[in-house]
């Protein structure tokens, strides 16, 4: 791993701990989140709160860990929403996995979703600068699309997070797809201290090795 990729994974790590946070749950509650992450490539969705039941012997006590430590995302109604990488939202990050068609939290959630499962997918985005579509299929963290995919950058705002809002709601609203390499360079020359811009494989083992602990 490069010091730049080192230095992200450090720094995305100390915004959202998942791994820590995971790792500090009980073995029920830490077996649940990762049947909420793979309910996702399995079924295509979440887990209904029923479904969640079937794993943790206190549901709503579960249901307040993985919230307040801003591992699963609930709506204001208590259901579940999402699980990083997934969410139930419509965004702009399409995901096809295992069959299902789903969506991700943000570019670098989307590109994880393959090293995560060593399954294929095809992602659907689009640059965030110019609206032009983003189409990637990946095996693993294996570009299968090379050609199509072209010279395609991942983008994020660093200073988007926000302490008081969960990681979906803010920082995840601000890690995109970026067309190329010029557009890339252009839009980060515009904010240079908040922000910073990867090349895809960058991007896939940045993501992989953020996300693939979880299940793993």
């Amino acid at each position: 791993m490069t010091p730049k990729l080192e230095k992200a994974l450090n720094r995305l790590q100390s915004i959202l701990p998942l791994k820590e946070r995971q790792d500090a749950c009980s073995t029920q509650v830490k077996e649940l989140h990762r049947q909420v992450i793979r309910s996702f490539v399995d079924k295509g969705r979440i887990l209904t709160r029923e479904e969640m039941k079937h794993y943790v012997s206190d549901l709503e006590e579960a249901v307040n860990v993985l919230k307040e430590r801003d591992m699963v995302v609930f709506t204001e109604d208590g259901e579940p929403l999402g699980a990083y990488p997934f969410t139930m939202e419509a965004r702009e990050h399409s995901v096809q996995v295992n069959g299902h068609q789903v969506y991700a939290m943000c570019a670098l959630d989307a590109l994880a979703v393959a090293p995560m499962f060593g399954m294929e997918t095809h992602i659907d985005s689009r640059c965030r600068v110019t609206g032009d579509p983003v189409s990637i299929r990946m095996l693993g963290n294996t570009i299968m699309n090379p050609v199509e995919a072209g010279d395609i950058h991942f983008g994020i705002i660093w200073g988007a997070a926000n302490a008081s809002a969960s990681c979906a709601d803010s920082l995840c609203m601000e890690m995109m797809f970026l067309r190329d390499g010029e557009t890339a360079r252009q839009w980060l020359a515009e904010e240079p201290e908040t922000r910073e811009v990867f090349t895809l494989q960058e991007a896939v083992e940045f993501g992989g090795r953020f996300f693939s602990p979880l299940v793993s």
